[in-house]
């Protein structure tokens, strides 16, 4: 069962990053403090107590009221010890169950999901993300942590600053509160506890420290953001590979819905250019099929995802296929039969979006996560806009004509091959 109350510990000065309070340092629009608590909230926990110091303690109260979370704010007035006293000092705040979160790492959504599944201290064994020369390691036997520290040598783990704990800690940390007189990490509450390891393998999360970490936790959200299931084979292989870089420089500057009308813009500006250039127009159409995943890695990466959006840049997809194909045949076609050729070639490129569209609407599923065998046939938009760039690059002779043909033919049978699969799976 998912804990209901998550502790978020900010108390530290950010001495490293500018004397910033990191909680609030913004990745890809968005501060690190919102990410954690939204993700937390839509997996099912409803606190949150937040542990910072008196310098800050005014930023984050007024982040909380603008932002509506349900949080409640601990001064930790010696932020200069040790993090373990920032967690002895909720002792009086939490009961039973509670999510330990560090306030300055960043998580991807998925780690978040499995993490909350987990028990004790969240740890990697193969971090992608994080610098792990920095990072905190573990040892581990039989489950449960028998050595911690940076510089430890022959590790099996990385900590990842995420824990899921009971009240029980409180013990420890009242000792070591008499002992060591509240000076202490929280590392060494680990140590004592020998807390059980929950292992969550190559998951998004890094720990920002230094304004080299706050790039690479950009980098790791545009790179996570592809939704990849509805890609086709241009996408995987080519157009994600570079539209994952263009975001990765645009994350900070740009929001979705500009991006999806500069995408528009220039789709249609390709269409127009098949009256005046073929090659030019041909390339024009496969940048704007690149860019046309930037809007959906910036949505996910900003946390700016909205059924909307999806949905205007569908309807504007359809407009720009339609107008190049369109333009296309007034600028080269001159035969009755090949304007009819090219109308079913128009009228299937619409087709293969709807056919995929309309499953949703009548089934409530994603088209593509349910019926597997759907990644595979051909047809995709991303494959039909490289293939048109390629034959618009050296169009001869009757290369146009056999474009239309293909299209009109590829289209067309991926519509029913997408009914015959469909039927198999839900009739």
């Amino acid at each position: 069962m998912v804990p209901k109350t998550a502790v978020i510990l900010v108390a530290g000065l950010g001495t490293r990053m500018g004397k910033r309070p990191k909680g609030l340092l913004k990745v890809a629009r968005r501060e690190i403090l919102y990410r954690t608590l939204t993700l937390l909230g839509q997996n099912g926990v409803e606190r949150f107590v937040i542990v910072t110091n008196e310098r800050y303690a005014g930023l984050y109260r007024e982040f909380l009221e603008r932002h509506g979370f349900n949080a409640e704010l601990v001064i930790n007035s010696e932020p200069e010890k040790g993090n373990g006293h920032s967690l002895h000092l909720v002792k009086n705040h939490v009961s039973g169950r509670f999510v330990l979160v560090m306030g300055d790492h960043v998580y991807g959504e998925e780690f978040i999901r499995e993490a909350l599944r987990g028990s004790g201290l969240i740890a990697d064994r193969k971090p992608r993300w994080t610098d792990v020369g920095e990072a905190t390691k573990l040892k581990v036997e039989n489950g449960r942590v028998t050595e911690i520290g940076k510089k430890l040598e022959g590790w099996d783990a990385v900590d990842t600053g995420f824990f899921v704990l009971d009240d029980t800690i409180f013990e420890i940390t009242d000792a070591l509160e008499r002992e060591r007189g509240g000076d202490y990490p929280l590392s060494e509450i680990v140590k004592r506890a020998e807390l059980p390891v929950t292992f969550l393998d190559g998951l998004p999360w890094i720990d920002v420290d230094t304004p080299s970490d706050l790039k690479m936790a950009k980098r790791m959200l545009v790179k996570t953001a592809v939704k990849g299931t509805g890609d086709g084979f241009i996408s995987r292989h080519l157009n994600r590979k570079v539209s994952t870089e263009i975001s990765c420089l645009l994350a900070e500057k740009v929001t979705p819905n500009q991006m999806t009308l500069i995408t528009f813009a220039l789709g249609v500006i390709s269409a127009f250019l098949t009256l005046v250039s073929l090659p030019l127009a041909g390339i024009l159409y496969q940048i704007s099929s690149i860019l046309d995943g930037v809007d959906g890695e910036l949505a996910r990466a900003q946390m700016m995802t909205s059924r909307f959006g999806g949905y205007i840049d569908s309807i504007l997809d359809r407009y720009v296929d339609g107008t190049f194909l369109a333009l296309l045949a007034y600028s080269t076609l001159t035969e009755s039969l090949w304007y009819l050729i090219a109308l079913l070639a128009l009228l299937g490129s619409v087709m293969v979006s709807y056919s995929t569209e309309r499953f949703k609407a009548a089934y409530g599923e994603d088209a593509y996560g349910s019926i597997t065998a759907l990644r595979k046939l051909p047809g995709k938009r991303d494959e039909r806009i490289f293939t048109t760039m390629l034959f618009l690059l050296y169009p001869v002779g009757a290369s146009i004509k056999a474009l239309f043909l293909l299209l009109a033919v590829l289209t067309h049978l991926r519509v029913v091959m997408t009914a015959w699969l469909v039927k198999r799976a839900k009739v």
